[in-house]
């Protein structure tokens, strides 16, 4: 497989090639393994900011910073995928696992602990079902997928207006619909692992399962964050 798509080139899906069982069943782990040991270190991080009133303090207080430095992180490790060693762009995974770990301890502290256990169950829930229906339907999901990316800039731009209108219901349909989006958009991940999409876009087995982790990791943790907004009890 190429290392990258040429610009006019088709992904495996589109042209009907399927990767053997035992490199699929080697994605699925590699890929899932990695989202998983990023939740864990996410956790870590996050217990210690809502242990530590002055480290939450802290985080509170580079707030903007933070932000645009793990969209920035996000992008860097999906662009260069293909130029650097998997071993760096796993580091600059658990890198941007752990900064999410500081901003989700601030979130989290705001709500009781009995919500944020209910929110994490159900997003747990949702995303295991979405998973597996990604990885045994034979529907093709591309469209179901392209449609949820738009959907997913919609709720972008719809949140940032509802900062100046602070409308709680505008926030719960936004909420209500981010959930939906994620939900579609972890199956359409899911599915191209399985269909080795991320396999022929990455170049190797390594660096797909690494790419494929942080796509899944960040969908859990939108399916997460919008679950809280509307399950938690601020505490």
């Amino acid at each position: 497989m190429s290392n990258q798509y040429a610009p006019n080139s088709l992904s495996p899906s589109q042209l009907g090639v399927r990767p053997a069982p035992a490199l699929v069943q080697q994605l699925l782990i590699g890929a899932f393994g990695w989202m998983f040991a990023g939740l864990l270190l996410t956790a870590g991080v996050a217990y210690l900011v809502t242990s530590s009133a002055s480290f939450m303090a802290t985080v509170e207080s580079l707030w903007l910073p933070l932000l645009i430095g793990q969209f920035i992180l996000a992008m860097a490790i999906q662009g260069a995928i293909n130029k650097v060693s998997p071993t760096v762009s796993l580091g600059l995974f658990f890198v941007y696992a752990a900064s999410m770990g500081l901003t989700i301890g601030v979130i989290v502290s705001l709500y009781t602990s009995a919500s944020v256990v209910s929110a994490f169950v159900s997003a747990a829930g949702m995303f295991g079902a979405a998973a597996l229906f990604g990885a045994v339907t034979k529907r093709d999901l591309s469209s179901l997928g392209g449609i949820a990316f738009i959907g997913v800039i919609g709720i972008v731009i719809a949140s940032v207006v509802n900062i100046f209108l602070a409308s709680s219901a505008i926030g719960w349909v936004i909420s209500l619909i981010g959930v939906a989006l994620f939900t579609a958009l972890t199956a359409w991940d899911v599915q191209k692992i399985t269909r080795g999409d991320y396999a022929a876009f990455a170049g190797s087995q390594e660096r797909a399962s690494i790419i494929a982790a942080l796509h899944l990791y960040l969908d859990f943790i939108n399916i997460f964050l919008f679950m809280l907004r509307l399950l938690g009890n601020r505490g």
